[in-house]
């Protein structure tokens, strides 16, 4: 888990960031208080037009919301294997 810190201005770019990486398994918004008010699960099914109703709905918390922080769930990373000689 990673918890990037936002104003309301930043949160979408910084989405539009997060699910450009692709590795992303779930991104939750959370107001100045730790409060959740926003998740979204992203899996390989959401891209291309999928993305834009979720962009209208962040658009929406980010204009109610200064400050907010951003929780990433990671997709785990398989462990690099050592090469076998």
């Amino acid at each position: 888990m990673e918890e990037i810190k936002v104003t309301g201005g930043q949160l979408i770019d910084t989405i539009k960031g997060l699910i450009k990486e692709g590795n992303i398994r779930r991104i939750i918004v959370k107001n100045r208080d730790g409060k959740e008010v926003f998740e979204v699960p992203l899996t390989l099914g959401v891209v291309g037009i999928a993305i834009a109703p979720l962009l209208v709905a962040v658009g929406a918390v980010a204009g109610i919301m200064n400050e907010c922080t951003v929780v990433v769930e990671r997709e785990p990373q398989a462990p690099e294997s050592d090469p076998v000689a």
